[in-house]
C-alpha cells in the first residue's frame, strides 16, 4: 500500500489536484518525463499519471491530475493518510537533455503539470529554459510560482486575456522564435491539438520539437498494444518507446482520431462516475 502524505488543490477553480505519495522504490529511480500506473484497489482499473516531482531522501513521488472519470474522481476523494493499492513505476523513457543549451518548454492547461518537471530538470542542469504556460482563464492557472522558480523566463497566456498575455501558446512561441531566440529544442505537452500546432509552428524554422503523447494505455509494458502511435511511418508504443516523440514525425490525424474514438462512452462514463462518487470534494 502507498500512503498519501500531502494533498492540495492547484488552482482557484479546484480542477487540478496534487498528491504526494510515499513510494520509496519509485522515488529512487524515477526521472523527469516518466510516469507511474496506479490502481486504487483490486477491482479498479489501471491509470497512468506522469511523475510531477519526487524526493529521493523522503521516498515520495508527486502526481497531479484532473478528476474527470471514475478512477480519478475516486482518487480525488482520498485524503492524507489514505492509501493506494498499486503504484507502479517508473515507466517510460526519461526526457533526453544531453547537449541542450536553450529550450522552450510549452505546457497547455493540465499539461503544465507534466511540462513543469521537465522544465525543472532542465533548469537544474543549467539549460536556459523559456517556459510558456497556456490556460483558458485565470481561475485555472496553476504552478505559477513553481514554474517561475524553475525556468529562466516564464510566459503565461490565457485564451480570454484574464491573466498574463491574451492569446495562445503557439502565438507566444512564434513571437519568441521570430524575436531571435535560438532554441535547440522545443518541448510541448498538453492537448493533442495544441501539440500538433506547436509542431506545425516550429517545423518551418527547423527546430527539433518533442511532444509527450498520452494515448489509451492499459498495462504500461508494451504487451497490450493499446497505446500504439505512428511516428515516422513506424508503429511505436507510447508506454515503452515514449511517451516523448519527435512532434514533426507524429501522425497527428491518426492520433486525434483515436483520441476521439471513445468520446461518447467517456462522456457517459463521467456522468455515471459523478453519480457513484457524488462528485469530487472541493473540485
Amino acid at each position: 500500500m502507498y500512503k498519501i502524505i500531502k494533498k492540495r488543490l492547484l488552482n482557484e477553480a479546484g480542477t487540478t489536484i496534487e498528491m504526494v505519495v510515499e513510494a520509496p522504490l519509485v522515488a529512487r529511480k524515477c526521472l523527469a518525463g516518466q510516469f507511474i500506473i496506479y490502481r486504487l484497489d483490486e477491482f479498479a482499473e489501471r491509470v497512468p499519471l506522469t511523475i510531477a516531482d519526487y524526493d529521493r531522501e523522503e521516498g515520495t513521488v508527486t502526481i497531479m491530475f484532473q478528476p474527470v472519470g471514475k478512477s480519478t474522481m475516486m482518487l480525488g476523494e482520498l485524503n492524507v493518510g489514505d492509501s493506494i493499492l498499486d503504484f507502479v513505476g517508473p515507466l517510460g523513457k526519461p526526457t533526453e537533455m544531453e547537449g541542450l543549451k536553450r529550450v522552450a518548454v510549452v505546457g497547455g492547461g493540465v499539461g503544465c503539470a507534466i511540462a513543469y518537471p521537465v522544465a525543472k530538470a532542465m533548469h537544474a542542469k543549467g539549460i536556459e529554459v523559456d517556459m510558456i504556460a497556456g490556460f483558458r482563464s485565470k481561475n485555472i492557472v496553476m504552478l505559477e510560482d513553481e514554474m517561475r522558480a524553475n525556468s529562466t523566463n516564464l510566459y503565461i497566456t490565457t485564451d480570454d486575456g484574464s491573466y498574463g498575455e491574451k492569446g495562445f501558446v503557439t502565438d507566444k512561441l512564434k513571437e519568441l522564435i521570430e524575436s531571435g531566440r535560438d532554441y535547440d529544442e522545443v518541448v510541448a505537452i498538453g492537448p493533442g491539438v495544441m501539440m500538433k500546432y506547436i509542431s506545425l509552428t516550429t517545423k518551418p524554422y527547423g527546430i527539433k520539437t518533442v511532444v509527450s503523447l498520452n494515448p489509451i494505455m492499459i498495462d504500461g509494458t508494451g504487451m497490450c498494444g493499446g497505446c500504439r502511435v505512428t511516428v515516422g511511418n513506424e508503429t511505436k508504443f507510447a508506454c515503452v518507446d515514449g511517451p516523448e516523440f519527435d512532434g514533426h514525425l507524429v501522425d497527428w490525424d491518426e492520433l486525434l482520431r483515436k483520441g476521439a474514438f471513445y468520446k461518447d462512452e467517456e462522456a457517459d462514463r463521467k456522468e455515471h462516475a459523478c453519480h457513484l462518487t457524488g462528485g469530487v470534494r472541493n473540485a
